[in-house]
């Protein structure tokens, strides 16, 4: 397949539109993004690499970064961690309270922030440093080892949390918080406020479309099965209250990020990662949706 021609044709196809989206401005240093941004960049596990646009430079992927901790946890606890987290679509936004009450205090799924904040505690409870171990296994995935905390984004974040803040203690309120919540918060913004580019994503997520194994060291870093769990979570909660949506018109396992990061991948195959800052009003990508609809739709490949 000519992933260059693809490419070029998708994003040349998308570049144009009215960017009708909207900033993340209620996170402040978001709001400072350069909107006109537009990268994209593909990996694939035979060892071929393409990027188009800006897709060296270095962004927030927020929750995009929910999958790698949901991938450090379902490996050291198992099949332990679904009696703490679902694996249902939310059909709610993000950051909604409304559930929790219903499901006594079990977040639908690990990728809404209740999940990833029960994810964070499970893995304060599991990991003796979990800022650095978590880091640490990041950047053991990836060849580049460039995924770093931005301290910055990270007490922005921090100084307008107060949703998050809520989500934390009522879910500590029903005892599916086990350590303080207040710690629980830090380690939560801190991944949210992991940094990569196009290229650093498209590379580091090969795993979860190489059945959990890492093409560039060999290690097993997620067995098959989990892989192959994690991925089907994807496809069905990683793009909040629009994946029935996104399964409708892109048709791959993916995760989007309020910094208007996506990555999607094909498996056995490759992994591709846009980036386009504006959000649409459900809170993903404007033209990183369009362009992913694109894609396959020249491509004609998906997982259906």
């Amino acid at each position: 397949m000519d992933f260059e021609d693809i490419i070029k044709r998708a994003y040349q196809s998308v570049e144009n539109l009215e960017n009708k989206g909207q900033l993340a401005s209620y996170i402040p240093e978001l709001a400072r993004v350069d909107p006109t941004k537009f990268g994209v960049h593909i990996s694939t596990l035979k060892g071929y690499h393409y990027g188009f646009g800006d897709f060296a430079e270095k962004f927030s992927i927020q929750s995009i970064a929910k999958v790698l901790s949901l991938a450090l946890a379902y490996e050291r606890l198992g099949g332990e961690i679904w009696s703490r987290v679902g694996v249902e679509p939310s059909g709610t936004g993000y950051n909604s309270l409304v559930q929790l009450e219903n499901d006594n205090g079990i977040p639908r799924n690990p990728f809404i922030n209740a999940g990833a904040l029960v994810i964070c505690d499970i893995l304060i409870t599991l990991l003796d440093n979990p800022k650095e171990e978590l880091l640490g296994y990041i950047n053991n995935v990836c060849s580049l080892k460039n995924i770093q905390y931005s301290p910055k984004i990270a007490a922005s974040e921090k100084s307008v949390g107060y949703r998050n803040m809520s989500l934390c203690y009522f879910i500590k309120s029903f005892g599916n918080i086990e350590n303080d919540p207040d710690e629980v918060l830090d380690f939560y913004f801190d991944l949210c406020s992991l940094e990569g580019s196009c290229q650093d994503l498209s590379e580091l997520f090969l795993f979860l479309a190489n059945g959990g194994k890492s093409v560039f060291t060999g290690e097993q870093i997620v067995a098959t099965i989990k892989a192959k769990r994690i991925n089907s979570i994807m496809q069905t909660c990683g793009f909040y209250d629009e994946s029935g949506q996104f399964a409708f018109k892109v048709g791959l396992p993916g995760k989007s990020g309020v910094g208007g990061g996506i990555i999607a991948l094909l498996p056995q195959d490759y992994v591709i990662a846009v980036w386009s800052p504006k959000l649409n009003e459900k809170g993903n990508s404007y033209k990183g949706m369009k362009f992913l609809e694109a894609f396959t739709t020249l491509s004609e490949v998906s997982i259906f």
